[in-house]
């Protein structure tokens, strides 16, 4: 990547922008990016793809780093509507690529950070106990 970065407008700003967490800078470098990648014969055919998955990363990014946050701060973050945010993050949350919950009320997104130590102890109890049925 580094060796092209002159090379491709707006490159240079997308990797900083999502390294940096300036996540509306990131959305407005991607869109250019995208433009991009429509132009190419062999990659022209899996951009939608990859812009989701591109949101996808972002939006666990930023949710990495709070237990709960409006929608609205996070469409502010992002420069997207309320509507547009809410609707993605119900469909990732729906196929579970997102670990979190939404309160349509309080227009609240609460992440639901998995353990890894308790996910790994529970794994191990029912391993165990199939084992011990076993025998």
């Amino acid at each position: 990547m580094l060796s092209v970065i002159r090379d491709i407008p707006h490159l240079k700003q997308f990797a900083e922008s999502f390294y940096a967490c300036e996540y509306k800078k990131f959305f407005q470098s991607f869109v250019h990016i995208l433009d991009r990648i429509r132009t190419d014969a062999y990659l022209r055919d899996h951009v939608n793809y990859y812009a989701k998955e591109m949101r996808l990363v972002a939006y666990k990014q930023y949710l990495e780093a709070f237990k709960s946050v409006t929608i609205e701060n996070m469409a502010q973050a992002f420069g997207i509507s309320n509507e547009f945010l809410d609707v993605e993050l119900s469909n990732f949350i729906y196929i579970g690529k997102l670990n979190c919950k939404i309160d349509k009320v309080s227009g609240v997104i609460e992440s639901n950070r998995s353990n890894r130590k308790v996910a790994l102890f529970n794994e191990t109890v029912k391993k165990g106990d199939a084992l011990l049925n076993r025998v």
